[in-house]
């Protein structure tokens, strides 16, 4: 090594050395000095669900090519990292491109029957106590050429996750894995709390590196945001720039229902990307096989499913929805005396699953009026079914008795929209 790069490399290790030294509150605070959002992008940037072949294929190729480079991965000859958690319809990747080629990604991985890749190593108890949806930030890459442009890519796909999570995805905490030498960016910028105060020192999921696992709670984000960045000018602003700014460069995805997730997988994808291009579906267990016939339950999906194993017919698993919903509705009739407010989770043809204020009596007709979308209400005779206790919280499942026009387009228009753009093109002239 030539005595001026030497010399260099010495004054930086020493400096790091120094730095690390600092109190945790001042180590924050020089980070967040380093924040450069700014809030007028580059037209040529757009951040967008992943939604192609081609997209999906350029997001799998760069998240390889970095967790390759990290020593998160041994290369695989398809050159993708794709996992099955990438399969599912509640798992949601967003892109960053840039002159039309793709430059950023991350996936969100809300919690189905198959669960989150963290789960296997740290203890979600303390976030599942609380009320909300959980959802894993996974999959995070930049391409190389904007790594040290001051988050040119890296903070407006930021702020697409965050609007993506409070607007669409119905999510209120999430939960991250990172590398020990990354969790203080995450801390100190966006005040993710750690799961616990020590590092796993073998992560199987990344190739057996250490990692820290951390919590942020998007509803209590806002005002922490607020007070640690008030007085900052706007380009160092990070409330600023999530609360109060528009991103022109964002395309929000179209929603005529009041759905929760963006299914992008279509079967020939799935054949694609998890049969033809990888050995993701070759190499799962027998547990996890027979929850993908579960989740995609359409005939549609079974030809590019792998085989059940022949004790699937035994196995005890609970049958997931493919489209979950927050839809707003109310109770009414004699015997619910005043109006009970619910909100529906889950739906099917003939049923909803719904949280409830309160107790819903059973044995008895009731009206529920159902708001479907925002010009869309549905009146339905229901019956209370089966009722359980989660968390503190009511919910209960509701069978339905008379179904009217609008409940039953909406129900037809959510099993036949295998994909969140599908279901728009189903649902646009549904009245």
């Amino acid at each position: 090594m030539p005595a001026l790069s030497r010399l260099r490399f010495l004054v930086h290790q020493g400096a790091r050395k120094l730095f690390a030294m600092l109190p945790p509150t001042k180590r924050h605070s020089v980070y967040r000095s380093f924040v450069d959002c700014d809030p007028e992008p580059n037209k040529r940037l757009v951040l967008k669900i992943a939604d192609t072949r081609e997209e999906l294929e350029a997001c799998f190729k760069l998240l390889h090519d970095a967790y390759v480079s990290s020593g998160f991965m041994t290369p695989d000859p398809s050159g993708m990292r794709v996992t099955i958690y990438h399969a599912l319809p509640t798992t949601t990747t967003l892109c960053a491109k840039f002159d039309g080629q793709v430059v950023g990604t991350l996936s969100l991985i809300r919690e189905s029957a198959i669960g989150f890749p963290l789960q296997r190593i740290f203890d979600l108890s303390g976030v599942r106590a609380k009320e909300g949806n959980i959802a894993e930030v996974s999959a995070l890459a930049v391409h190389p050429r904007f790594r040290r442009t001051g988050g040119t890519i890296l903070f407006p796909l930021m702020k697409f996750m965050y609007e993506y999570c409070t607007t669409f995805f119905d999510t209120r905490h999430l939960v991250i894995a990172v590398n020990p030498r990354h969790i203080e960016m995450y801390e100190s910028l966006l005040f993710f709390r750690r799961l616990t105060s020590t590092v796993v020192e073998s992560y199987d999921f990344v190739n057996g590196a250490p990692a820290v696992g951390a919590t942020l709670d998007l509803h209590q984000a806002p005002d922490i945001l607020r007070k640690a960045y008030a007085g900052k000018p706007l380009r160092r602003n990070l409330y600023h720039y999530f609360k109060e700014t528009t991103l022109p460069n964002i395309e929000i995805p179209h929603r005529r229902f009041f759905t929760t997730n963006d299914p992008v997988l279509t079967p020939d994808l799935i054949d694609y990307f998890f049969n033809q291009r990888t050995r993701v579906f070759a190499e799962l267990s027998e547990r996890k096989k027979t929850l993908l016939h579960l989740i995609y339950d359409l005939p549609e999906y079974q030809a590019v499913l792998p085989p059940l194993p022949a004790s699937s017919g035994n196995a005890k698993v609970r049958r997931h929805q493919r489209f979950s919903v927050k839809c707003p509705a109310r109770l009414i009739g004699e015997a619910a005396g005043k109006a009970i407010p619910i909100e529906v989770s889950e739906v099917s043809r003939y049923g909803f699953r719904a949280r409830t204020g309160r107790v819903v009596p059973t044995d008895v007709w009731l009206t529920a009026i159902v708001q479907l979308g925002s010009k869309e209400v549905s009146r339905l005779t229901v019956q209370a079914v089966q009722e359980t206790e989660q968390d503190d919280r009511h919910y209960c499942g509701f069978r339905i008795g008379e179904p009217d026009l609008v409940w039953r387009k909406f129900v037809t228009a959510l099993y036949q929209g295998h994909t969140h753009t599908d279901l728009d093109q189903a649902t646009r002239f549904l009245l």
